[in-house]
């Protein structure tokens, strides 16, 4: 089994302890700390387990370079774990005061400042619209590009809040959610990741293999949905027409998950 966005672990733990003995797991992740901490938590599968610093986007190239070309299940589990929202402090969530990073991969080259303070104002509309949804997105792009340079998630959330309206905040979203959501997506070129993984996880399946992919947007819902009624001429079916949304009992256990999407591919031939 391959966890492309293995994360906490949390997936992977629930994972091997469902499947046989002899089921061994592939976790991948770009964030050296999620890495340490799903170590942890999987440490008692021993060598069932083997974790590796990669995106998603490269499932492929990261599986054979551990002499892996099959597997029966791929999951990909889009977003950001609590740890990178509430402990991470690379600007995540508009709840405290942190640095505007939002990079998944500590590593990687630009951070939300960079994009920020450099994009034009009509690219940074087209970034609100396109991944948040947000219809006040000129109205925002316009505010940022007054007050640059930004440099803390602050800054971002006055932008915001200078823009907007307040009869025409979200009644049940900070007014501030989809701006953060849109940055940290264009950041880490998600959308990009998810169109380049969805094909290559699925030539990957065994026959009768699943792909299992969690989104939290509707955009990338769409993603997901398009390629798997792409691929289901070409010997892989879709496992129900519509997405499975999380039960009453799980967003209680957990908030979080109340947008959460899922979708199955299944290889028949």
């Amino acid at each position: 089994m391959i966890d492309g966005t293995v994360g906490m672990g949390g997936h992977a733990q629930a994972l091997l302890e469902h499947a046989g003995p002899g089921v061994r797991l592939l976790g991948l992740d770009v964030d050296p700390e999620a890495l340490r901490r799903a170590g942890e938590r999987l440490a008692p599968f021993g060598e069932r387990v083997r974790l590796v610093r990669a995106s998603f986007r490269d499932v492929r190239d990261a599986a054979r370079r551990c002499d892996i070309l099959t597997a029966q299940s791929v999951l990909l589990d889009l977003g950001v774990s609590s740890y990178q929202l509430d402990e991470s402090g690379r600007g995540f969530s508009f709840q405290g005061d942190e640095p505007l990073d939002m990079r998944l991969d500590p590593a990687a080259a630009t951070t939300a400042a960079d994009l920020l303070n450099t994009v034009s104002e009509a690219e940074l509309a087209r970034l609100l619209f396109d991944y948040g949804e947000e219809p006040h997105a000129r109205r925002i792009a316009r505010a940022i590009a007054r007050r640059r340079p930004l440099a803390t998630t602050a800054d971002l959330v006055a932008a915001v809040r200078s823009a907007v309206p307040r009869h025409a905040w979200p009644r049940r979203l900070h007014v501030a959610t989809r701006t953060f959501l849109a940055i940290r997506m264009a950041v880490n070129d998600e959308t990009g990741a998810l169109r380049h993984a969805l094909p290559e996880a699925a030539e990957m399946l065994e026959v009768g293999g699943r792909l299992g992919v969690i989104s939290f947007h509707s955009g990338e819902d769409r993603v997901v949905k398009h390629t798997f009624r792409a691929l289901a001429s070409g010997g892989f079916e879709e496992l129900q027409p519509s997405p499975r949304p999380p039960t009453d009992d799980e967003v209680h256990a957990n908030p979080r998950a109340r947008s959460a999407k899922l979708r199955v591919l299944e290889r028949l031939a």
